[in-house]
């Protein structure tokens, strides 16, 4: 408690000290503003933006996340009025909401930049919340869905998701790692309370007010902006800053490495959101009456969690390749993706399964920040990973829905899920060839250090030669 409360006074202390050395004139105003803008690494303001960030997250990846559960109800209304494709439909709707999350993350980077934190966090709220509203009246429509559901949706979400990440770097330095982590939990942990909060409402309510609830739930963003107040620079001067070079980042396109990296990750994404977005409907059909369907989507969000805490602290320390642990992670998911077929009639080997997939996904999540940070440095790694995530919308957009087609063909879950975890796999081996890149960066430094100690020894002898000749004059 003693702890808490220094830590909390530690702000204030400072704040007070450096009033005081202004008003005495020994603080310029320059070293002041700097001082003043430092992250309070605690006090009451800051935890509150932590755990506005953290709601922030859990509800719009909650929702995402547990859309299983609404796939479920909107396939069995397309199977009812013998629509043709009905599993890839239903897919598709969700498959459009978590491909826009990602396909505009780079494009809120820069608005983030250009309009504030707050601004952006509020408008994301808005279209958020405004796109599930609408989607309660357009239940047997899965075009209308596609734009209200899939498009807004994530739409807002996006928007909404940077600046709540942004904003943790203005309260926050020396806890920043540690905050993060718990932000991106929130996640997790939404993904396991989610699925049954919204099955119960669907039991009783209907999928429409269910809809009507989550837009409910999605307003609650708006609220949570106006607690997102930055305490750097003003907007004017932000404005001011931004270029070209804001907006695109040339060099990741000539980072070999990096496009390495992003291409193999892209192509391993195609089946990520299967499981997700078929999981309820496989345990209604393959296992026994009594069988939770909501279970193994809570697994794989719980055990997420834990990965990404574990790894995370691993990621850290100094003689652990960090790519070597993604190719794992990535060929772990793959093969417990090909698995999941063949647990029908024994629950709990579907519960194992999807428990370890959780904890790979976790890991695969939580070193994709300290690889982009790797790859292209510090101030590259921002437009780095928007990047990568707006590459990464194509497949996580079309493999749920060539899922569901595949399904619809074959009546049976065993080619999807298989077709599922291969990408992964494959991916993951693929990663190998960033060792060959590794070495061609390696041979290029190596030659362009010595370039420079010939132009440094070069140079050394022509002023060598220039003195002899200035002493020649004066003699």
């Amino acid at each position: 408690m003693v702890e808490k409360v220094e830590r909390s006074l530690v702000p204030q202390k400072l704040e007070v000290n450096i009033q005081k050395n202004q008003q005495n004139g020994s603080m310029g105003n320059g070293k002041y503003q700097e001082l003043s803008r430092q992250p309070a690494d605690g006090g009451s303001r800051a935890w509150v933006i932590m755990l506005a960030s953290f709601f922030c997250n859990g509800i719009l990846f909650g929702v995402i996340n547990s859309y299983g559960v609404l796939y479920k109800e909107l396939y069995d209304n397309l199977q009812k009025r013998n629509v043709t494709n009905a599993s890839g439909q239903a897919a598709l709707v969700g498959s459009f909401s978590m491909g826009t999350v990602f396909l505009v993350s780079p494009v809120s980077g820069v608005l983030t930049d250009l309009i504030g934190i707050r601004k952006t966090t509020f408008l994301g709220g808005a279209i958020a919340s405004s796109g599930m509203f609408l989607s309660s009246f357009f239940t047997g429509n899965i075009v209308i869905l596609c734009i209200t559901y899939g498009v807004m949706y994530g739409l807002g979400g996006a928007l909404a998701y940077t600046p709540s990440l942004a904003i943790l770097g203005h309260y926050f330095k020396k806890y920043l790692g540690k905050v993060n982590g718990f932000v991106t939990a929130g996640s997790s942990v939404f993904t396991i309370v989610m699925p049954y909060f919204m099955d119960a409402i669907i039991h009783k309510f209907g999928i429409e007010w269910t809809l009507r609830t989550l837009a409910l739930m999605s307003s609650m963003i708006m609220i949570i902006a106006f607690l997102f107040k930055p305490i750097k620079k003003g907007d004017n001067q932000i404005k001011k800053q931004i270029s070209c070079g804001d907006v695109f980042n040339i060099s990741l396109v000539k980072n070999f490495k990096y496009l390495v990296w992003v291409s193999v990750i892209a192509f391993s994404l195609f089946g990520y959101f299967v499981p997700y977005v078929l999981m309820l409907k496989f345990v209604e059909t393959n296992f026994d009456e009594g069988s939770d369907t909501r279970l193994p989507i809570m697994c794989i969000g719980l055990a997420s969690g834990i990965g990404r805490l574990i790894f995370g602290t691993i990621a850290d320390l100094p003689k652990i390749n960090i790519i070597y642990v993604q190719q794992i992670s990535f060929f772990s998911i793959g093969v417990m993706t090909m698995l999941l077929p063949f647990t029908a009639g024994h629950y709990a080997w579907l519960v194992a399964i999807t428990l370890a997939m959780g904890v790979f996904d976790g890991c695969f999540i939580s070193l994709l920040g300290p690889i982009a940070f790797d790859l292209c440095g510090r101030e590259g790694a921002t437009q780095a990973i928007g990047f990568l995530l707006g590459v990464c919308a194509i497949p996580l957009t079309i493999g749920p829905y060539v899922a569901g087609v595949i399904l619809d063909a074959t009546k049976s879950y065993t080619i999807p899920f298989i077709l599922a975890g291969i990408p992964p796999v494959i991916g993951s081996f693929g990663l190998f060839i960033m060792k060959c890149a590794r070495n061609k960066s390696t041979n290029n430094n190596v030659n362009g250090t010595l370039d420079g100690i010939k132009e440094s020894l070069t140079s050394a002898n022509n002023k060598k030669e220039s003195l002899a000749r200035q002493e020649e004059d004066i003699s």
